[in-house]
């Protein structure tokens, strides 16, 4: 990444993480024995995102969609082919130093896979805290068992193995482990996923309350937009790659804008009993990312698709609620209270 110059984002005192024109591209090299020449996969084209001091932010859409791409980027574990990622002013390249490093953690999916099998619970936590010394060591004991206390765990979980563990006590784990370097920026990487139904609401109001107590800034990632719902302050929507809608999460969820978001929207299951769905949520599947659509690359799943669509690509529309869209949703009268409960008209909002 170049560190020449920083984005003019970062230097608004609100604006904790900026990210202007990532890029991430994948070789893929074909068989050893084949002639066929390694193709590009480009999981993640052209993203710009800005993420606000205390806020909360839900970055949402299907899977391959390259959410989880950014992230690692965010947090070094994958190094970007183009583009910029400064924190708190900081330019957070190869050359990031431990100090702005730690202030930046992950929460991964799978809480089972994210910790070490031969650790207990407090030598999970507790290596992070000698390495980095965050406290003196004759306070580590200390700080594990009020870092347990925090997520809900107590300390009588300090000598537990991950095996003995609950998926919904495991993600804790890892939830303490991150908090264990005291970040200001918490990325959570579908946290709920790999949960059970009844576990996931638990795990989401533990990082609400969290966030206030602490004065985190979040970033929640996942393909679900009812879970965000419940958490973000604002949530951006990727496809392909691509951020295709970003707003305020009560102007996104009262009047999305782009066809993907409401198809999203639909396909979150209704709470009123005896009510179906009359409208399917998005009609296809994603196309391959080796070989992408030419211009909207959404326009071969798209109900409001034109010719235009197919030639030349959408830029994020200006203002506090984005969309990249040659055709802008006009959302209906409520009639019930919902505002998918028709097929609302269109209006071309780029000539």
């Amino acid at each position: 990444m170049t560190t020449q110059s920083m984005p003019a984002a970062a230097l608004d005192p609100r604006t904790l993480l900026s990210i202007r024109g990532l890029r991430v591209d994948y070789e893929v090299k074909s068989p050893r024995l084949s002639r066929t020449p390694a193709t590009v996969l480009r999981a993640v084209d052209g993203v710009d995102l800005d993420v606000h001091r205390g806020q909360a932010l839900g970055l949402v859409g299907e899977s391959g969609s390259g959410k989880s791409t950014v992230a690692r980027c965010i947090v070094g574990l994958v190094r970007p082919t183009a583009g910029d990622i400064t924190f708190d002013g900081h330019a957070m390249g190869d050359g990031r130093s431990r100090e702005v490093a730690r202030r930046v953690q992950i929460v991964f999916q799978d809480p089972y896979s994210s910790l070490n099998p031969r650790m207990t619970v407090a030598t999970a936590i507790g290596e992070m805290l000698r390495v980095h010394r965050v406290v003196p060591r004759d306070r580590v004991d200390a700080r594990i068992d009020e870092l347990l206390e925090v997520v809900g765990l107590g300390r009588r979980m300090r000598n537990a193995y991950p095996r003995q563990l609950s998926g919904g006590q495991r993600q804790r784990v890892g939830i303490a482990r991150a908090l264990s370097l005291e970040p200001e920026l918490l990325i959570a990487d579908e946290p709920v996923s790999a949960l059970d139904v009844s576990v996931q609401a638990t795990i989401l109001a533990l990082l609400q309350d969290l966030r206030e107590r602490l004065g985190l800034t979040l970033l929640l990632i996942a393909h679900d937009l009812a879970v965000v719902r419940q958490v973000c302050d604002r949530v951006a929507v990727m496809y392909l790659g691509r951020i295709v809608e970003e707003g305020p999460a009560e102007s996104l969820f009262g009047d999305a804008r782009h066809p993907y978001t409401r198809g999203l929207l639909r396909a979150v299951p209704s709470l009123r009993p005896g009510v179906r769905a009359e409208q399917v949520a998005v009609v296809g599947e994603p196309p391959s990312p080796y070989q992408l659509p030419s211009g909207c690359r959404f326009h071969p799943r798209c109900p409001i698709a034109r010719a235009r669509c197919a030639v030349v690509s959408p830029d994020l529309s200006l203002g506090d609620h984005r969309a990249a869209c040659h055709f802008a949703w006009v959302p209906p009268a409520p009639t019930d209270g919902g505002l998918l409960s028709g097929v609302p008209p269109v209006h071309e909002v780029v000539p």
